[in-house]
């Protein structure tokens, strides 16, 4: 059976039947990244988490992925309604795509081009449609700080029919690239990483970057939705404005936060949906 392309909300899998829920007053999506095994080398808990998503941004056989990971993620996501997303990244399948690679703009442009119209072409054939793309690893965080990345991503995105978002962190150079083409932006924020007080990543090769208490994660997540704001890895707090939640389904601590950060949303008056359902081109 064909799956929707724009799925009605979903319980979760947790919640008790009749628990009362505020009024939703925001919108957020929750998603994850997906599809990175690799042959017989498998990476993440695909299976695990799909149920409580809402997006999904999967891999495109260049930093990890094969043909086959491809389509079994793809029909996975489907099965559970979940919107899907193109995650490309640098040409480093050995590093997975975790090393920045000396490449011009016009290679960055031609790189994402050719993995996002494989997910695409791959996803429309097993009769779904491809919602946005996330750039992945050493590229998202090139494109936080460097124009010239930034806008050959956009460049490359925005080739495709309909348009489809680009998700970044809201202090990023390749927000403000997206919406100075006119190119749908979701911003991004991240359940399980820390923050620099400049708004961009800290580096998850530095042990203090990545958080490991799933209650201080979701109560952290509900406060960035919710209030605007989170505390750098120094204290400071920064402004933030949240479309969608991202979580890495290979980090242990995460893949139990994820069942609670439903929920938790949903208590304190957030409404969960597919980021297509509300991120749209400026006007």
């Amino acid at each position: 059976m064909k799956p929707l392309l724009n799925p009605a909300p979903r319980a979760h899998p947790d919640r008790e039947a009749g628990a009362p829920v505020a009024l939703p007053t925001r919108t957020v999506d929750i998603a994850a990244d997906m599809g990175e095994s690799f042959g017989v080398w498998t990476r993440g808990r695909d299976e695990e988490i799909a149920p409580y998503l809402t997006s999904a941004h999967i891999a495109c056989g260049v930093h990890a992925s094969d043909p086959g990971t491809l389509r079994r993620t793809i029909e996975l996501l489907a099965g559970h309604g979940v919107a899907i997303g193109a995650h490309p990244g640098y040409p480093d399948l050995l590093g997975f795509g975790r090393r920045r690679m000396d490449m011009t703009p016009r290679e960055i442009e031609d790189t994402v081009l050719y993995q996002v119209a494989v997910v695409k072409g791959m996803v429309e054939a097993l009769g779904s449609r491809l919602q946005h793309v996330k750039p992945h690893g050493a590229l998202y965080h090139a494109a936080e700080v460097d124009d010239l990345v930034a806008a050959a991503i956009v460049a490359a995105t925005k080739r495709f029919v309909p348009p489809l978002a680009i998700v970044t962190t809201p202090h990023s150079r390749l927000f403000a690239q997206a919406a100075a083409a006119g190119a749908p932006a979701a911003r991004e924020f991240f359940l399980d990483n820390a923050y620099k007080a400049d708004g961009t990543l800290l580096s998850r090769r530095l042990p203090e970057a990545v958080l490991n208490d799933p209650e201080a994660m979701c109560r952290r997540a509900v406060e960035a939705v919710r209030a605007g704001r989170v505390a750098a890895v120094d204290g400071t707090m920064i402004e933030v404005r949240v479309d969608t939640i991202c979580l890495h389904g290979d980090h242990e601590p995460s893949a139990v936060a994820l069942p609670k950060l439903r929920v938790a949303l949903e208590a304190a008056g957030v409404a969960v949906r597919p980021l297509g359902d509300f991120v749209r081109p400026p006007a």
